[in-house]
């Protein structure tokens, strides 16, 4: 199998492609990958070296690899952090390039905007792209709760309100939704919320809080899902696996004493989480 993955790409660390290649490799998924920024590090750390690619470069890249004949085989688009809002205009022709070859190919949108603490910190334009162009056209979108509110128009403070918020995207096209931060009234404060959507089903899974800086969690979580999805596994074995193996990862970090994610030494985890969570039904 393989996807075709539009992101940015970090020298240091994980994060975008560098957060999402391995973990799909290691489960045995070939990824195209095309980059949207080369940055030395996660601009988490507060500085970085590097630029936003331009448009028209993604979009090269982009025609050189439909040139090679492989978007009839290539079963998904993966997007994440696109850098400027020009570049969304190269995915959506990516995208109508692999429709066109592959009229069954999913897309997974990972719609980075911002965070509940930090607001919207991407340039100006993005998030009116994700919410007017993207979620139309995704298959799965895999917003944190910050992304989810601001794209749905609904504030979430109950899991009831998430439910509605969630519907209102699903009503504008995607099939699935994979809501990562997720924190509404009952969850506790040290316990971290993901919960997944389709129309009619509804699933929440809670692990323990883990004291690690989240730099492209999102982004291994978000390639996760696509690959079990693809897997043809169900909703709810999607949000276990996947959720299960980011936390195996992340308690590895800590164990080890790293600062980013130890995704190599803990590739296990991809393939068989060591603890495996149990989503409840809401």
């Amino acid at each position: 199998m393989r996807i075709l993955s539009i992101q940015s790409w970090v020298a240091h660390g994980h994060a975008g492609n560098a957060a999402a290649l391995f973990p799909l490799q290691r489960l045995g998924i070939e990824v195209i990958a095309i980059h949207t920024v080369l940055f030395s590090n996660h601009t988490g750390y507060g500085d970085w070296g590097g630029r936003v690619f331009d448009a028209g470069l993604v979009a090269e890249v982009m025609e050189g690899v439909a040139r090679r004949g492989v978007l009839a085989g290539t079963a998904a688009l993966l997007t994440g952090y696109l850098g400027d809002a020009a570049i969304g205009e190269a995915v959506l022709g990516a995208h109508a390039r692999l429709k066109a070859a592959n009229p069954a190919a999913l897309w997974a949108c990972d719609p980075v905007i911002g965070d509940v603490g930090r607001g919207v910190f991407v340039r100006p334009g993005i998030a009116e792209f994700f919410r007017d162009a993207c979620v139309p056209a995704a298959d799965i979108l895999t917003p944190n709760h910050f992304e989810l509110d601001l794209l749905s128009g609904h504030e979430s403070r109950t899991l009831a309100d998430a439910k509605e918020a969630a519907a209102a995207l699903m009503a504008r096209g995607p099939k699935r939704l994979l809501v990562t931060s997720l924190v509404v009234e009952d969850t506790p404060a040290d316990a971290v919320d993901v919960a997944a959507f389709r129309p009619g089903e509804a699933w929440r899974l809670r692990t323990p809080k883990l004291s690690i800086t989240g730099r492209g969690t999102g982004d291994v979580l978000t390639a996760l899902f696509l690959a079990h999805t693809l897997a043809g596994r169900p909703l709810a074995e999607c949000l276990a696996r996947s959720v299960s193996s980011l936390h195996g990862i992340l308690r590895e970090t800590i164990a080890s004493g790293r600062e980013e994610m130890a995704l190599v030494a803990a590739q296990d985890e991809l393939v068989c989480p060591s603890r495996l969570f149990i989503p409840e039904p809401i």
